[in-house]
């Protein structure tokens, strides 16, 4: 059976791509990165996740406070910024990029693919987020292939099943996998504030909730949140007839 690594953050991407590889006849390893996020609920997502999906071999990498910079995903000291809308988001690189995080993370995964003898790693990355995230582009892919290759004498492929889709069509992608994707979205972790529910208006948490509502279908965490008393059933149209 062909072997694969892959990167899960536990955030809705990554769930959905661990999943895809398991459809696709992939035996999955994972890796999560401990990187002293402030959203640092996404690892229980990630172990979560592993758990419903069966993944035998999940590891969690400490990497320390590399990143402590001036993000305020790492930073508590920097302002977490909230918008009305999408429209609102100014364009070029977003305060919430962490740089080089990708960059490091696709490294040091390269690293424990070699010492496993695996040849494909999958990671979550969508270029619908390019336009404040620049290592999000198929082009960052493509050219760290390559240097893995120059720097490791090994071809280590990075499969990228959700480069050109839309949130919308992510989800829809997650809704036609087996049901245990689903579920294992209702544990996944996108806000950027780290708290759940998630009702903050961050980017991350606006770009989630126009996926599921242009996909027509309710976010299994919104979902899950509700029963739980933790929040009101939100007024969009894809929660119609849910209460």
């Amino acid at each position: 059976m062909k072997q694969a690594l892959v990167i899960l953050s536990g955030g809705q991407d990554s769930i959905t791509c661990l999943f895809w590889a398991i459809s696709n006849g992939y035996n999955c390893s994972a890796l999560t990165f401990d990187y002293d996020q402030l959203h640092n609920i996404e690892i229980e997502s990630a172990k979560k996740a592993a758990q419903i999906a069966g993944i035998k071999n999940h590891e969690i990498s400490t990497i320390g406070p590399l990143f402590s910079g001036n993000s305020p995903l790492t930073n508590k000291s920097m302002e977490l910024e909230q918008y009305s809308n999408l429209a609102d988001v100014s364009p070029g690189i977003q305060k919430t990029f962490v740089p080089g995080r990708n960059l490091l993370f696709l490294s040091l995964a390269a690293n424990k693919a070699y010492s496993m003898n695996i040849d494909t790693m999958i990671t979550g990355i969508c270029q619908e987020d390019f336009g404040g995230y620049p290592d999000c582009r198929s082009d960052f892919i493509k050219s760290l292939e390559e240097t893995i290759k120059l720097g490791m004498e090994k071809e280590i492929k990075i499969l990228t099943p959700l480069m050109d889709m839309k949130k919308s069509e992510i989800v829809m992608m997650a809704k036609n996998l087996p049901k245990e994707c689903w579920e294992a979205l209702s544990f996944s972790h996108t806000s950027y504030d780290g708290k759940y529910p998630p009702t903050s208006n961050d980017h991350a948490n606006l770009l989630r909730a126009r996926g599921f509502e242009e996909a027509g279908l309710p976010d299994p965490l919104v979902e899950r949140a509700v029963a739980e008393n933790l929040m009101e059933l939100p007024k969009t149209r894809n929660y119609e007839n849910q209460d």
